[in-house]
């Protein structure tokens, strides 16, 4: 009885997000990697009949453990539990992968959910709780058809780029992967063969992907040379040659390279004289953590993870964004070798208690911020000011640190805005601004988005 209840219960909750198809045209959006989505088009699937009595089996068994595995997967959009753990992996990488790896999962997640909405609407296979009453949603309804499974394929596709770049991962990965699986089983949203079809699909295509972008990091050793003459930082270099990796958008690592910096010696004297208090340390602090994930809280606040095409593009934008950033922040700074505060005058002592192991101009915070920014702001424009604002507050975090100069700074912001700018340039040309206006009230239309602010956020 209590379960029958809980089935209700999850039903009733689900109800209210029942809308109009989900983006029906992503299909033809231009991908990154591969020419294009239905390139990929998966054969039909087979005959669901079948297949009702595995969802029902799998509803009636389902225990407080299992639901919480359908509650876990399901929140938020499909490569979201993904790219979370990612980013738990890439920033600790401290080999030259990790900003690939990085890109390599939202591009492969992006570029396969095309491939996925091109086959849903080519065959437009009912979801289970629709082909069956029997069958409930225990989760909110998703509005596209069955076949094949967005969160099967996000899943097929982490399981393939984490093992390939952390191999130690692979057995945890691929476990992970069959609950997720199993979990939109039981909520009553995939048959078994969606997900099985969905999970091969973003293996194939992610390690196609792979072998795509196999020559995009260099693999020569760096020969240990630095240049001479004063203002030079000194250590042992981190990412000595990422600045040679291939870009994705950027003509070159160097395309927006900045002129060398200056000598420093009036940044010196204004960072000297600067008096930290409690507000500029709790930010110095705070950027330093790289805790915040603004970019899916603004998609779980504008509902976008009920919306898997749009949130794999900007998933996978931002990465694509991070990755030329970084290679072409790391070209200027291992071009200059710009050195830091606490070498320039080695009786000055960091807020933060260390200085990074690379040189300092440009700042690569102060770069990626730059480009987030800008990127962000395409995405949701009416909070445009709220973007710059944090961009901002990030790079002047490093002065109020002690560990950057605030040349390195204000040269960094400028080439995030290049770097944004240019990726924004590209992306508008993909399919997904383009929104027949009979189709706008379906969809939140990321490109001149307004709803006002408060509009669609709760």
């Amino acid at each position: 009885m209590n379960k029958i209840f809980l089935f209700i219960a999850m039903a009733l909750f689900a109800a209210p997000y029942v809308h109009a198809q989900v983006e029906p045209a992503a299909g033809t959006w231009k991908t990154w990697f591969i020419s294009s989505g239905k390139e990929w088009r998966l054969p039909a699937p087979p005959a669901y009949k079948a297949e009702i009595a595995q969802v029902l089996a799998r509803q009636r068994e389902l225990d407080s453990a299992g639901l919480q595995q359908v509650l876990y997967w399901n929140a938020g959009a499909p490569g979201y539990r993904w790219q979370n753990m990612m980013d738990k992996l890439w920033m600790y990488d401290t080999s030259h992968n990790g900003a690939l790896a990085n890109m390599l999962l939202g591009v492969a997640i992006y570029d396969a959910t095309i491939a996925t909405w091109d086959t849903k609407y080519a065959y437009k296979r009912p979801r289970p709780f629709r082909a069956d009453n029997r069958i409930k949603a225990l989760v909110p309804e998703p509005a596209s058809p069955s076949y094949p499974c967005e969160y099967s394929v996000a899943a097929g596709v982490a399981v393939k780029v984490i093992a390939h770049f952390y191999p130690a991962m692979a057995d945890s990965v691929n476990r992970m992967a069959q609950r997720a699986l199993a979990s939109r089983v039981a909520a009553g949203v995939a048959f078994p063969s969606d997900t099985r079809a969905g999970f091969d699909l973003g293996r194939q295509i992610a390690e196609a992907e792979i072998g795509r972008t196999k020559g995009f990091v260099p693999k020569t050793a760096w020969d240990g040379k630095r240049p001479q003459g004063t203002n030079v930082w000194q250590g042992q270099p981190l990412f000595p040659l990422a600045g040679r990796s291939k870009t994705v958008v950027l003509d070159s690592s160097s395309q927006f390279r900045p002129g060398p910096p200056p000598d420093f010696s009036k940044d010196m004297e204004e960072l000297k004289k600067f008096k930290p208090n409690f507000r500029s340390t709790a930010n110095a602090f705070h950027f330093a953590s790289q805790t915040d994930d603004v970019l899916s809280k603004k998609i779980f606040e504008y509902n976008l993870h009920l919306n898997p095409p749009r949130a794999a593009r900007m998933y996978a934008i931002a990465a694509i964004g991070t990755y030329d950033g970084f290679v072409s922040c790391w070209d200027a700074k291992y071009t200059y070798w710009g050195t830091r505060p606490d070498q320039y005058d080695t009786t000055f002592h960091p807020i933060l208690f260390f200085s990074p192991p690379f040189p300092g101009y440009p700042s690569g915070h102060a770069m990626v911020g730059g480009v987030m920014a800008e990127l962000y702001s395409y995405f949701f424009p009416a909070e445009r000011a709220y973007f710059q604002k944090r961009a901002r507050d990030g790079a002047e975090s490093r002065f109020q640190g002690g560990i950057h100069f605030r040349t390195d700074n204000e040269v960094g912001l400028e080439m995030g805005r290049k770097v944004g700018a240019l990726i924004v340039q590209k992306v508008r040309g993909d399919g997904a601004d383009d929104i027949p206006a009979t189709d706008k009230h379906t969809k939140m239309n990321t490109r001149d988005h307004a709803p006002a602010v408060s509009s669609g956020r709760h």
